[in-house]
């Protein structure tokens, strides 16, 4: 373990797999890995992606990673995808969607399979994002499989929640007001460049403004990820409450 995190510590990418891979094998060892990382986290920013399936939440991170490179930032994903149920590993969608930078030596993209985890993440997806850190990725997006509303573990995980929604909702907007609802941070409205995408954000806003026990009202951002629209907005809106975190 104490080669690993040397390894780690000098930028060996294959240490800090393997490291992410004895997370999630080994219960034990997982306090001593958090242990040993503490000293070196704590520099990147954690940034959850959650939404129901099919919003859009590995395409909004594939469009993010580019700006943020281009900026010298260095980038991890961990996109928690559902366990197979032959190999007990994930299925590995989320890396295949963003296979584009897996080139890159400056993105770190790793599949984790959820297995006995809840609410869409793995139960080593914390330890994973503290590997990360220490291995010097400056923002880490940790991408929950598509959650329902009750389903907020991914709060715990993370800095900053980003709950990404989709134009076909309608009224439904109206009746999420528990659960991920009452964790975003952030809230986006993927797929901008469909009909009703003003509309079910001016909704959103409306059941953001009327949620009871909040202070300052999360901001409702629209973006079409696929073409890019709104990424930058969104990249500042990020960096602008992590500043004041």
């Amino acid at each position: 373990m104490k080669k690993l995190i040397q390894a780690l510590l000098k930028g060996d990418k294959r240490a800090a797999a393997r490291l992410i891979s004895i997370a999630e094998n080994d219960k034990a060892q997982r306090v001593a890995i958090i242990k040993a990382l503490k000293p070196f986290t704590g520099k990147a920013h954690v940034i959850g992606i959650t939404g129901a399936p099919g919003s859009g939440k590995s395409t909004l991170i594939h469009s993010l990673i580019g700006p943020l490179r281009k900026s010298g930032k260095r980038v991890g994903v961990l996109a928690n995808d559902p366990t197979s149920p032959i190999t007990g590993g994930a299925l590995l969608g989320d890396r295949i969607r963003m296979q584009g930078h897996s080139g890159d030596d400056g993105v770190f993209i790793r599949s984790m399979a959820t297995r006995e985890g809840t609410g869409g993440l793995s139960q080593a997806a914390s330890i994973a994002a503290a590997v990360l850190d220490a291995f010097g990725m400056d923002v880490i997006f940790v991408e929950t499989t598509g959650v329902g509303q009750s389903e907020t573990a991914v709060r715990d995980a993370v800095q900053t929640v980003v709950v990404v929604l989709t134009p076909q909702l309608g009224d439904d907007v109206q009746m999420m007001k528990a659960g991920v609802m009452e964790i975003g941070d952030i809230f986006v409205v993927n797929k901008g460049d469909t009909k009703d995408a003003a509309r079910t954000a001016r909704e959103l806003e409306g059941v953001l403004h009327a949620a009871p026990g909040r202070g300052k009202k999360p901001p409702v951002l629209v973006t079409t990820a696929s073409e890019g629209k709104g990424i930058e907005q969104l990249l500042e809106t990020m960096a602008a409450i992590k500043k004041g975190t």
